[in-house]
């Protein structure tokens, strides 16, 4: 864990009460599935928000606007400072991405598969990803994908873009492993419709951020494991699934 005072450089609309917001600072360490936690003036708990890109100086994030603390945040300007804790919980595994491994995301669950895209590409990967959104007017970063030659697949509840239905309807034929973030409904029927192994990054309401107050405690087979700590992401074999 980084603690550090950030400036923002941008902070626009990308959809639908979708915001885009880089922050700019040296010495930043993230991996693909990590996020930060931003202190906010007035807000006792910081707000955890899941990283979309980053290097050593430069972090991306989106964030949807939900409430009083992202509308807050949705109304800051470049050149303001944040104080923000960097580099928390545990991130994806791309070792075991195998050759052609399958990225779905959800809505707000799209942001970090982008980051990870961009490091199996990197690696000279076939990265497939299907997105689900409610509508076209919550659609983003499509093109950014395909600009990193990603196959993209879209789908839309509405039907308003791509195909209309969920991202389980528009599962490629053949992949190596899947990785996933979205929705816990979503979650659920990708690790139904999946059929090799994966990881799934999983959104908990969170207290401290970094494992001190035990409050986002999930049951796994291996025993209690925490979101922000032990997880967001979490192997699909040792998923346990409440009735």
């Amino acid at each position: 864990m980084q603690k550090k005072i950030l400036s923002v450089t941008e902070n626009r609309q990308i959809a639908s009460q979708m915001m885009q917001m880089r922050l700019e600072g040296d010495g930043l360490m993230f991996s693909p599935g990590q996020f930060l936690n931003l202190k906010l003036d007035g807000c006792f708990l910081r707000r955890p928000i899941s990283v979309a890109d980053a290097t050593e100086n430069e972090v991306t994030i989106l964030y949807k606007i939900v409430g009083r603390g992202t509308g807050q945040l949705a109304e800051i300007r470049p050149g303001a400072k944040l104080d923000v804790l960097c580099s928390l919980g545990n991130g994806y595994d791309l070792s075991k991405a195998g050759t052609h491994p399958l990225l779905v995301g959800g809505g707000a669950g799209v942001p970090p598969l982008y980051f990870l895209a961009r490091k199996l590409r990197d690696q000279g990967l076939e990265v497939s990803v299907v997105m689900g959104f409610g509508s076209v007017a919550d659609v983003f970063y499509v093109s950014e994908f395909e600009r990193l030659g990603c196959r993209v697949s879209l789908a839309t509840v509405d039907g308003s873009a791509g195909v209309r239905g969920f991202v389980t309807d528009i599962f490629p034929d053949t992949y190596s492993y899947i990785y996933t973030c979205g929705p816990l409904p979503m979650l659920k029927a990708v690790y139904d419709k999946s059929r090799t192994s994966g990881q799934f990054s999983f959104e908990e309401r969170m207290g401290c951020g970094f494992g001190a107050c035990m409050g986002c405690t999930c049951k796994t087979k291996s025993g209690p494991k925490r979101i922000c700590r032990e997880g967001p992401v979490l192997e699909k074999e040792e998923i346990l699934w409440d009735d």
